[in-house]
Formats: C-alpha cells, structure tokens, sequence
C-alpha cells in the first residue's frame, strides 16, 4: 500500500498504549468518520466496531454536536471553575441528574474516565474520613480491572501490563479474584452460572484487613477492557451487600458501560444494584471532546459539603472541570439520546447480537465468546510461544478488509456504535469469520 502524498511524517507523535515501531511500520490511519464508519488516509471504508474507543455511542459525524460546541467557544471559550461557574456546567448537571442511576444526582466533572476513577476514589476517602472514620484509607480494586492510567486507578486496576512498570503504586490497597472462568463458563448465553462465590472475597479482605480500614471497593459492573466479562449471576448484588453490612463505599466504573451501551442508561439499571458512586466518560459527550463525570449519592455529597460556607468541602478539581464546549458537546449528545431512544436501543437488539456473535462458535481457536447488551469478546486460543499473536494478526486483517475491532492479548472485542443495523452486525460477523479462519 502505497502513502498518500500528503501523509504526516509519524516519528514525533509518541503514540499511547501503541507498538510505536510496529504500527509505524505499517500504519492504520484513519482521516474521516460518518456514521457507522470511518474512512481511512487512503480512501477505504472501515466499519466500526468499536465505537472508536468504546465512545462514539450515537456514531459519528453528528452535526448537531460540532454546532452546539461552535456555537459555545464563539459565545464562551473557557470560563473557570474555581470559586467562579458558568450556566450550561449546571444545566448540563441538571440534566445528567434527571437521568442519573437510583438518584445518584450528584455530578462532578472531569475530563476523562481516568480522572473520574481518581475523582471518586479521592471521594471516597474524604467521605470517610468527614463521617469520622479516618482509618479508613484502604481501597479494593479487582484483578483484570481496568480503571484507567491515574496512579489511584492503575493502584486499584488489575491489568498486570499497566501495572508493573510503574513502582509500589498507592500503599494500602488489595485486590478480588476476577471472575473470567473459561472452564466453568465457556459460551455462557446470558450472564455465567458459576463464580458468585468470588464475591465472598470481599469478606475476606474485611476479616484480612479489618472493616474499618476499608474505604471503598471498585468494580466495572462487566469488565470491558480485560476483554468483555459479564459478572456471575447474583455477584454484584452480593457485593452490594457486604459492602453496605461492612460501611464500605461501593464504585461502579460505568465509563464503558454508561449511556445504553447495555440498553439501560447505565449498568446499574440492567443489574438492579445501586452503588453509592458512579465514573462516567466516553459515551457522555460522544467522544467528541474529552470530559468525565462522577455521579454520587446525596448521602456522600451531603456528608462531604457541610460545615462553615467559606471553606472549600472538597480540595479536588481539574482546570478544565465543566469546560463550556465539552458541556455543549454533552447537552447535545443527551439531546440526540433522547430523540433517537439509543439509552435503550440495545436492549431490542441485544438478542440479535448475542445469536450473530455466539455465530462464531466453532471458527478456529476460539475458546470462548461473551455477549452483554451491545458487548462482545471472542477469545482466541493462543499460539504457543506467542501470546496476543493470533489476536493482533486478526485485528490487522479485520482493519485491512474494513472491520475495526478492539484486541486485547488474544481476545477480539465488540462495542459497535448504539445506531448499528443488524446488517451491518451481520458484516462484523463475517468479516471476524473470515479472519479468525485466515489466522488458524
């Protein structure tokens, strides 16, 4: 494939969570978006699969969106967020509130998933600590976690890779088994049978460390970028309970799993299990600006903002916490959710999904699909000696024949944009098809 003309030169750009020597070898570049699909440098469609990186929920190009971030830097670029404020953070606010999980309508903004994750357990913390429950500072993530590259979420995260480069890590945090069971729970339709009892760890950690030194535990309701794992039936539930019984703040990561990606608004409405905090991001503006938000109880909130009016309650914030364009950005995405009904759009196409997905079984080396809402993993069999091969090679081949899809080790993931038609579902499937069988 020869560059186009005006190709950038790519040695400059340090490009993140990227073979930077491999990709630059062979870049993928992609140069416009519409739709369901991208357009790469050289002029080839490619359907996403991925809602670009998990976010693009009402698919790309969204006009109503580019005009309403327009119009807010032509009116009001940037206004602080310090001891100052600007209307459309709190209407913004507002309106995430009228949709907010179980009256978690309490919104702090951020600017990404990782800064939420920090955000909350920064929260956390000072909740216990106003309640008079100072020691507790120990917070509990889970293995395979994913919960962004703050060093309170790589703490709590349990991606082995994120983790390991980077020293200690915060001090006094421990972990859950993860849930991914391939021999108990291969092809499970619907959430896995097997696995509840992992739950019970929590108990353990409270017996190992002592309930009044834990703050809060974190968990993504299905881990999405350890590769698409629906939590055993009835484990989140448990959690929930050992947590209350115990006083320990429950955190749902909902920065995947928000704004319908499981045909609820959040998880929390598809498991039933209202957690005492909530991280958000991706899906809120569309991707098309950076921002995040924490939703938290009133109970939290009011137990942090109490005690003299002019002293600050919470020492925490981001320049850009609020920024007007990326609020622009989110009140237009909230506005094309509710008109076009994609908070619960997944939820008619979720048994379409599973069945074109769950297609897949008995296409070479695949061990194990997973299927939630709008969500999938295809895991492959690794080959000996090289793990993560066979997944990238599929990935590679998928992109090169018009496919994005996400690659994690040797799991292919699926997240499609909430606009997605069964045929277009239909495409995913076969050109993965024809890609697992090139890669056996």
């Amino acid at each position: 494939m020869t560059a186009p003309s005006n190709a950038p030169k790519l040695d400059r750009y340090w490009m993140p969570f990227t073979a930077n020597r491999q990709f630059k070898a062979a870049p993928r570049l992609l140069a416009e978006a519409e739709g369901m699909y991208y357009t790469s440098d050289d002029g080839r469609r490619i359907l996403d699969g991925t809602a670009g990186l998990w976010c693009v929920n009402a698919g790309h190009g969204r006009r109503e969106i580019a005009d309403a971030v327009g119009e807010q830097l032509r009116r009001l670029d940037y206004a602080p967020s310090f001891q100052m404020g600007h209307p459309i953070a709190f209407r913004f606010a507002e309106e995430l509130g009228d949709i907010a999980p179980g009256g978690l309508d309490r919104i702090f903004f951020t600017n990404s998933g990782s800064e939420s994750v920090d955000t909350a357990l920064k929260i956390a913390l000072a909740y216990q600590k106003v309640i008079g429950q100072p020691g507790r500072t120990r917070l509990i993530g889970r293995e395979k976690g994913y919960h962004g590259v703050g060093f309170g979420g790589i703490s709590v995260g349990g991606l082995v890779n994120n983790r390991r480069t980077f020293g200690p890590l915060l001090p006094g945090v421990d972990h859950l088994r993860h849930t991914h069971d391939i021999e108990r729970n291969a092809f499970s339709t619907g959430l896995p049978a097997h696995g509840l009892e992992l739950a019970e760890d929590l108990e353990r950690l409270v017996a190992l460390h002592g309930a009044e030194t834990i703050a809060a535990v974190i968990v993504e309701p299905v881990a999405g970028s350890a590769g698409v794992l629906p939590p055993p039936a009835g484990y989140l539930e448990r959690l929930r309970e050992i947590a209350t019984k115990h006083g320990i703040l429950l955190i749902f990561d909902e920065v995947i799993t928000g704004f319908g990606r499981l045909g609820t608004a959040f998880a929390t409405e598809y498991f039933g299990v209202i957690p005492d905090i909530v991280t958000t991001a991706k899906g809120l503006t569309n991707g098309a600006l950076p921002m995040g938000a924490v939703f938290a109880s009133r109970a939290v909130h009011d137990a942090l903002v109490q005690g003299p009016e002019g002293m600050i309650e919470l020492f925490h914030g981001y320049t850009y916490s609020g920024h007007p364009a990326a609020c622009a950005a989110g009140l237009a995405t909230l506005d094309i959710y509710r008109r076009e009904g994609l908070l619960t759009r997944g939820a008619g196409l979720a048994q379409a999904w599973s069945e074109a997905m769950f297609g897949l079984k008995g296409a070479s080396n695949v061990i194990d699909i997973r299927a939630i809402g709008l969500m999938a993993g295809i895991e492959l069999a690794p080959r000996e000696g090289a793990p993560g091969k066979r997944g990238f090679e599929v990935f590679v081949d998928c992109f090169n024949r018009g496919l994005g899809v996400r690659v994690t080790g040797d799991t292919l993931a699926f997240s499609p944009p909430l606009i997605v038609e069964r045929s277009q579902i239909d495409d995913m499937v076969s050109i993965l098809g024809e890609a697992i069988e090139r890669a056996a």
